[in-house]
């Protein structure tokens, strides 16, 4: 019934997490509270179903197993469906202010009140392809344009999705850094709005909308079940999903959390790229790309 991955490899940090820098101040329960009642006002809307596995905790004599099935998220077929969307509609509202000179509230960037404003704005993002689709979407639901950015391994299959959801899509040749790197050179050149889940010096607040959006399916996962997760796996990536998740289980949880994050090019194989340390406030492992 349960197979396990050949080539899979499990390295263990023991680490105890704290609350305290950028855990309460930057991933802040208003954040994930604003996101929340932000993004369940969204048409179509609704949380995803939390399966239990209850064959394969049996299997593996533990209490419960559940599987978050973000797949169906406005049919975008993502598990990263909330972040970049959410990001988009903070990063537009922090634009129009600016240029308006006057309060604007997100519902009328939805209503399509600022339409003609939004329109003569673009973001950019560069993505592996999940990230991307969630931008697209949001841009197109928020009424502006959308360039998204992909490296040379990138599937034509991810890249045609994220065109049927509007944007236009760039392929670079090079890695995910070099994509990052592109955007960031052609934002400065256009005045383009990056709206980007990996974080720089000097660019931290979008990063960080991404997050408090990926903090909903979180707080899904809490209200679904009587008693908090003592464990969770999920992918890390760039580091932006499996720090929310985290911060947003551990506040419910209190007690402690167990988190193992996997990728699917393997640490070993990419130590550039995926060497953890010690974050400076979160007091638990981080990816070096995840800069707090």
């Amino acid at each position: 019934m349960f197979t396990p991955f050949q080539n899979a490899a499990l390295r263990h940090h023991a680490v105890s997490p704290t609350f305290s820098g950028a855990v309460t101040e930057r991933l802040s329960v208003a954040g994930f509270d604003a996101a929340e009642t932000e993004i369940s006002s969204w048409e179509g809307y609704n949380p995803t179903h939390l399966i239990p596995l209850t064959g394969l905790a049996k299997h593996l004599e533990l209490g419960n197993i559940h599987y978050k099935h973000e797949g169906p998220r406005f049919g975008l077929g993502s598990f990263k469906a909330l972040g970049g969307a959410y990001a988009v509609l903070q990063v537009l509202q922090r634009e129009l202010v600016k240029t308006l000179g006057h309060a604007v509230d997100p519902a009328d960037i939805r209503a399509g009140t600022y339409a003609a404003q939004s329109k003569a704005l673009t973001v950019i993002s560069a993505t592996d392809g999940n990230h991307g689709r969630s931008v697209a979407w949001g841009a197109a639901q928020f009424h502006t344009n959308c360039r998204i950015y992909i490296h040379a391994e990138v599937s034509e299959f991810r890249a045609e999705a994220m065109r049927q959801l509007g944007a236009e899509v760039i392929r670079v040749d090079g890695d995910y850094d070099a994509t990052v790197a592109q955007t960031r050179v052609d934002a400065q050149e256009h005045g383009w709005l990056i709206v980007s889940d990996t974080s720089w010096p000097g660019y931290i607040q979008p990063p960080l909308d991404v997050m408090a959006g990926y903090g909903v399916m979180a707080r899904e996962v809490t209200q679904a079940l009587d008693t908090p997760p003592t464990h969770v796996f999920l992918q890390v990536g760039v580091g932006g999903l499996a720090a929310a998740v985290t911060a947003a289980l551990l506040r419910a949880a209190r007690t402690g959390l167990g988190c193992a994050g996997g990728c699917r090019q393997g640490f070993s194989d990419h130590p550039r790229k995926y060497r953890w340390s010690d974050g400076p406030d979160f007091g638990k492992r981080q990816c070096r790309r995840c800069t707090f």
